[in-house]
């Protein structure tokens, strides 16, 4: 075994994604919600953030939820129980803002639901009425339904090929929401296009939301400035002033354009042609 951050269980939960409970006390000690790591799987690996999906502070873990999209990324999903990460630093960012807000709605897409989870849990905890609305491509990629079903008040699953929940994208369901119920705040955090959809359909009804973004990062200390993003024509950094901010002054077109700079670099890393 190399590393030092024991990884106690380590288990496919959807397609081409994997959940890791891994020993890091100091971190498990101090995360909240909206939070990430920066792990490195081995020595001479790179740097990538995770959000904390969930800690439990008297078993002094951590939970990672990976979707497996590049190198490193494969390298976490096919490690098992009794490995090592090498490197596991944070908590990083700024958590997210909570507190009584009213009737809440939290809208997800693929692996972003594991960033959604604890932020549900904590508007749910605060006394809120959340209502989450989880999006995936079929049913062999939903990921932590039944957590979401336990976190909040109401929870709807929505698959674009109908194979489970709902069928369309999770904004046709967020209007239908917004039609028949107040909405006091709105979160979100998946997919750029997603999440500029949903901040354009809020932005139109006038419903503060809030985006947690994604940006490359490298160091997750404000060091680097690769997950600079434009918000309110300001530039901010990720890693420090967010990830999360007021979805309507974020330039999503930067975001997009910025993510995808290095694309084509990490399918030549998987052996791809093209990606």
């Amino acid at each position: 075994m190399s590393g030092r951050f024991l990884i106690r269980e380590a288990a496919d939960i959807a397609l081409g994604t994997c959940r890791l409970v891994v020993d890091a006390p100091r971190v498990a000690q101090h995360a909240r919600p909206g939070q990430f790591v920066i792990v490195r799987a081995t020595e001479d690996g790179e740097r990538i953030p995770l959000t904390i999906c969930d800690h439990d502070t008297d078993s002094g873990t951590i939970v990672l939820v990976v979707q497996d999209v590049g190198r490193t990324s494969h390298e976490l999903c096919a490690m098992n129980e009794g490995d090592a990460l090498a490197d596991v630093l944070g908590p990083l960012g700024t958590a997210t803002e909570v507190e009584r807000f009213g009737r809440c709605v939290v809208v997800s897409g693929g692996v972003g639901t594991a960033i959604a989870l604890p932020v549900a849990r904590a508007l749910t905890q605060a006394q809120n009425e959340v209502i989450a609305i989880s999006g995936f491509r079929s049913r062999d990629q939903v990921i932590l339904a039944d957590e979401m079903d336990d976190a909040v008040s109401e929870s709807i699953v929505v698959t674009e090929d109908g194979s489970i929940g709902e069928t369309g994208m999770v904004t046709d369901v967020l209007s239908s929401v917004m039609s028949e119920v107040a909405v006091d705040r709105v979160f979100t955090v998946g997919p750029v296009p997603m999440m500029r959809a949903v901040a354009e359909m809020t932005s139109a009804a006038s419903i503060p939301t809030v985006a947690s973004l994604n940006p490359i990062m490298v160091d997750g200390t404000g060091m680097c400035g690769g997950c600079r993003v434009d918000v309110g024509g300001e530039t901010l950094f990720a890693c420090v002033d967010g990830p999360d901010f007021d979805a309507h002054a974020v330039d999503f077109d930067q975001l997009a354009a910025r993510n995808a700079a290095y694309r084509s670099f990490e399918g030549c890393q998987l052996g791809m042609s093209d990606v």
